[in-house]
């Protein structure tokens, strides 16, 4: 079973708005066996969108549109596709009863007739009701297939999708069961892990797919296989991943969550320990901190933060030593394990992070070199830091830099 996403909006083509929406769905659907064929984004303009409807027609069995619904003249999607399906707009009255309701409870004001007019849908549509807005989802098909049309705000989006669209296709179709379990390795370049293992990537079954996701300091491994015998589906996965581990015993980090990525592996044994987590960061300023704030349900484990970028901060704010600032640099283990330290009491949590660094370009308030990061864990029983030489592109040094202090936390929390 294939389908076809497609965005609709000017603002995604000239990168005004980055299409998160895509990648949303394409998740939600692989999850019941139906694959992404192809993601088009196309302009606010009627043949370009005709065009892409057709195209799609010809490839997929489902197209998902999302965007164009709004009350505004350059939201064409819905006449677009009503003359797609030789149809005309009608109002639905429990669409319009829903948009007052929204006005009413959330919106107030006058509800001008643009508003109103969101009610009017291609009359061969089922409606998807959107309760989060104006705009509602719609569902059609044509000759065995289905076209599914969504607002392009993504909490909207969202939410239509996993509680209209996707029970809607499971309904319809008997769809494959499809399976990925992915590896996160860490301390091994992509093409240094690809040598190691490639005798066994060699003799892996055809219907088990591989695929390398390097990031900056970190590789993700992704197996992924479909059929329609689950058992058999998950049974062959686990044999391959059983091979290949001896292999990486000393890189493997553990495996990423189907709804996350190593931060919410963390998270989850944290939560599972009832143990707490603090961080103090500068060169990354905030960035650790955001990657597990950035999960709902983040206050079971997370004690808090605190973000000392100026030097005079670490002092004031932390405690840290100027002594020790002074004798060894604020870009030192020592000051990245005082700002360990202090977080873990000021917290009073079970471990603490901390991060001090020089990112560049400047080399700022130390004689550090560019690309120069300590990274510390302070536990109830002890500390204790890493220096990494990070190279000389800021935004990859601190992304590297996360990803660094989150490979330390993993390995430090599972040794529990």
């Amino acid at each position: 079973m294939l389908a076809e996403i497609i965005t609709i909006g000017d603002e995604l083509l000239i990168g005004q708005v980055i299409d998160t929406n895509s990648a949303f769905i394409a998740k939600q659907l692989n999850k019941i066996g139906i694959s992404v064929y192809q993601i088009t984004s196309v302009q606010d303009d009627k043949s370009h969108i005709l065009k892409a409807l057709k195209e799609a027609e010809s490839n997929v069995d489902i197209v998902i549109l999302t965007g164009g619904l709004g009350p505004t003249k350059d939201d064409i999607t819905k006449k677009t596709i009503a003359e797609y399906f030789n149809d005309a707009l009608v109002r639905d009255d429990s669409v319009l009863k829903n948009i007052e309701e929204l006005w009413k409870n959330y919106v107030g004001g006058l509800l001008l007739q643009v508003n109103q007019d969101q009610a009017l849908v291609p009359s061969k549509a089922k409606v998807l009701m959107n309760k989060l807005g104006t705009a509602p989802g719609m569902w059609m098909e044509k000759d065995d297939k289905v076209f599914i049309s969504l607002p392009g705000v993504p909490y909207e989006m969202n939410t239509l999708i996993e509680e209209s669209v996707i029970p809607k296709l499971k309904e319809k179709y008997n769809c494959p069961y499809i399976l990925h379990k992915t590896l996160l390795v860490y301390g091994i370049g992509e093409s240094a892990l690809a040598d190691r293992i490639e005798t066994w990537e060699d003799a892996l079954p055809k219907h088990i797919k591989l695929a390398y996701l390097p990031s900056l300091g970190k590789m993700r491994l992704r197996l992924s296989s479909k059929g329609f015998d689950v058992n058999e589906v998950n049974r062959s996965v686990q044999a391959e991943i059983d091979k290949v581990l001896p292999l990486i015993k000393d890189e493997f980090a553990g495996f990423e969550e189907e709804d996350g990525s190593v931060e919410v592996v963390i998270a989850n044994q944290l939560t599972k320990l009832g143990k707490t987590l603090a961080i103090a960061e500068s060169c990354t300023g905030g960035a650790v901190a955001e990657q597990f704030t950035v999960h709902p349900g983040a206050s079971a484990y997370f004690k808090g933060a605190v973000v000392t970028y100026a030097t005079e901060s670490k002092i004031n704010v932390l405690g840290v030593s100027k002594t020790d600032i002074d004798m060894y640099s604020v870009v030192s283990s020592q000051v990245a394990e005082s700002m360990a330290m202090n977080a873990l009491r000021i917290f009073q949590s079970d471990y603490a992070i901390a991060t001090t660094g020089n990112a560049g370009p400047d080399k700022g308030d130390s004689q550090a070199e560019v690309g120069t990061v300590f990274i510390a864990i302070a536990t109830k029983d002890k500390v204790y830091s890493e220096k990494f030489m990070l190279g000389n592109h800021r935004v990859k040094v601190i992304n590297k830099a996360v990803n660094k202090a989150l490979e330390m936390l993993l390995k430090e929390i599972f040794k529990n």
